[in-house]
């Protein structure tokens, strides 16, 4: 035997090849949206139930879904069967309610019923005791809506499309023979997260239960706020494949209907297949601007959201998603918190400059610093000035270089925390401000002055309390820094005055950003420092609200008895 032929019959070799391949060019490239799918859901409900019990067999793959429910049985009523079948998906609904308010009804009590006519008048003659009794034609879907579903919720649908759009919700939904539409039932009972205090937006003094992922108990708690027939709360579905519903909500009596037509025309018209998340929907309905300033704001907490919505502006609701999304927006709005209006003017007013005085360090110190260093070293004090220059005698690198490796470092750290366990969290900020911090000074790879420079920086980040416009200042921050390396308090200036000039171009729903700030724009009842609240007469003008006044001149009726 050759060497070979030993070989080959070591290692086996199937003489058959397996040899996995995905579509072809042409078939990947085919960007056609339009299925025979979405044309289907658009027929009509047969009066064949055999007809309807294929077609829902098909659309729900039933022979290999695990979780869909497809109940077939027999309804016997005056006499006459008909064939019918429940179908609904196993998790998202209450299979108590199926069984004691649906089946139950369906199957055992109407036999109670069967020997009853209908009776509609009935005409006595005068001249005999003749009674004349004209009996009513069987309605088989009179019957069903009036006597045997104890349903505060159903619906008659005659479309696919609607039907299954329920059943997806949680809804369940009953086809009978001879009827050419089906009978969607509310009973919902999938689990969902309780309502809990707001993990990111913290305060001291007020509410403390924040928004859930479930869409109703987010409109609830809206309704339960703000106790009012005026507040509409409109559904709209988002996404071809995964019709995300989307709640819009606003005062009728309050906000202006142009702004509520823009928001509704932003979101009506929205080509996409899936929709996951409120930071998607913003995404999408906001005009692009340079900078990436954020033109919403994004919240969980329910007081936030009914404070707005009751000086007349549009929020937006995304199931499953806790965040909901209050449009128009200013710069004043991400610098306020909802603790504010639970403060006295005074105490209130102090956090909002203390919160001005952050985003200023968050967005110059780093720059300005770097502008000192290397070319304005003149307006420090001598001292001062001979304290950095040895502490930065054994450091080998150039500053900017410096301050770039601390403040990315910094990010690093911040990060982490935020993606490690909560109980590890602290240990990661220790370890990285302590121990790395003291670490590069002793190594003489960093300088002191500048582990405070950066260590200020990130705490006043903290101060500011929306999230994204925080990080829209962390970003630019960096941009301060490369302008003030290269000239100084001049660049510093001209990165200042482009800022301003994108900022003051920025519209938020047909709003300037920098409203009350900005030019021909009305600010009646607007401005960063809190008036006490029996001066807080007007709605903000710039809105344009049906309603000026929210409350009257004198408000305190009891002083002026």
């Amino acid at each position: 035997m050759s060497l070979r032929e030993l070989f080959n019959n070591l290692f086996w070799k199937s003489d058959k090849q397996y040899d996995f391949n995905l579509l072809e060019e042409d078939n990947r490239n085919n960007t056609n949206y339009v299925s025979d799918e979405s044309i289907n859901l658009e027929e009509h409900i047969s009066a064949d139930i055999n007809t309807n019990l294929d077609f829902m067999k098909m659309k729900y793959n039933s022979m290999i879904n695990s979780d869909i429910v497809l109940r077939e049985f027999t309804l016997n009523i005056h006499g006459r069967k008909y064939k019918a079948f429940l179908l609904f998906i196993d998790g998202m609904t209450d299979t108590n309610l199926v069984n004691d308010f649906i089946l139950k009804p369906l199957m055992i009590n109407n036999k109670s019923f069967q020997n009853q006519n209908i009776i509609e008048n009935e005409i006595k003659d005068i001249n005999s005791s003749i009674v004349v009794r004209k009996v009513k034609k069987f309605d088989l879907e009179k019957y069903l809506f009036d006597i045997l579903l104890p349903q505060n919720n159903l619906k008659k649908l005659e479309k696919f499309e609607d039907i299954i759009s329920g059943i997806n919700s949680g809804n369940c939904a009953l086809f009978i023979d001879t009827l050419s539409f089906a009978i969607d039932l509310d009973v919902k009972g999938f689990k969902q997260r309780e309502i809990n205090t707001p993990n990111n937006e913290v305060i001291i003094k007020g509410p403390q239960e924040g928004f859930v992922e479930n869409l109703r108990t987010n409109t609830s708690i809206l309704r339960r706020v703000i106790n009012n027939e005026n507040l509409i709360i409109e559904n709209i579905s988002v996404g071809k494949i995964t019709k995300t519903k989307c709640a819009i909500c606003y005062m009728k009596n309050i906000t202006n209907d142009n702004l509520v037509a823009e928001v509704k025309y932003r979101v009506n018209n929205l080509k996409i297949d899936s929709l996951l998340s409120s930071g998607q929907l913003e995404q999408l309905i906001i005009s692009e601007n340079k900078i990436g300033i954020p033109e919403i704001i994004s919240t969980e907490r329910p007081d936030k959201v009914t404070k707005y919505i009751l000086q007349g502006r549009v929020v937006l609701i995304v199931n499953g998603c806790p965040y909901a999304l209050i449009m128009p927006a200013g710069l004043l709005d991400f610098m306020s918190s909802p603790e504010d209006t639970n403060l006295k003017p005074y105490f209130a007013n102090f956090l909002r400059c203390i919160r001005l005085l952050a985003f200023a360090i968050t967005m110059l110190l780093p720059g300005i610093y770097i502008a000192v260093t290397n070319f304005h070293q003149e307006i420090l004090p001598t001292e001062l000035l001979n304290s950095i220059l040895s502490a930065r005698q054994s450091v080998p690198f150039p500053v900017i270089f410096e301050i770039i490796i601390m403040e990315i470092s910094f990010e690093l750290i911040r990060e982490a925390g935020v993606r490690v366990p909560s109980p590890v969290g602290p240990t990661i900020g220790i370890v990285g401000a302590l121990i790395l911090g003291q670490a590069a000074v002793s190594a003489n790879i960093v300088s002191p002055i500048l582990i405070i420079i950066v260590a200020l920086t990130g705490i006043a980040s903290f101060a500011i309390p929306d999230y994204s416009f925080g990080f829209h200042v962390r970003i630019f921050r960096f941009a301060f820094i490369f302008v003030g390396y290269v000239a100084g308090f001049l660049g510093i200036s001209a990165g200042i005055y482009l800022y301003l000039c994108n900022v003051c171009s920025i519209k938020s729903f047909g709003i300037p950003f920098f409203v009350p700030v900005a030019s021909m724009a009305s600010s009646k009842g607007a401005s960063y420092l809190i008036p006490p609240i029996y001066k807080q007469e007007y709605r903000t003008s710039y809105l344009s609200p049906k309603k000026d006044m929210k409350q009257e001149k004198i408000s305190m009726k009891w002083k002026f008895r």
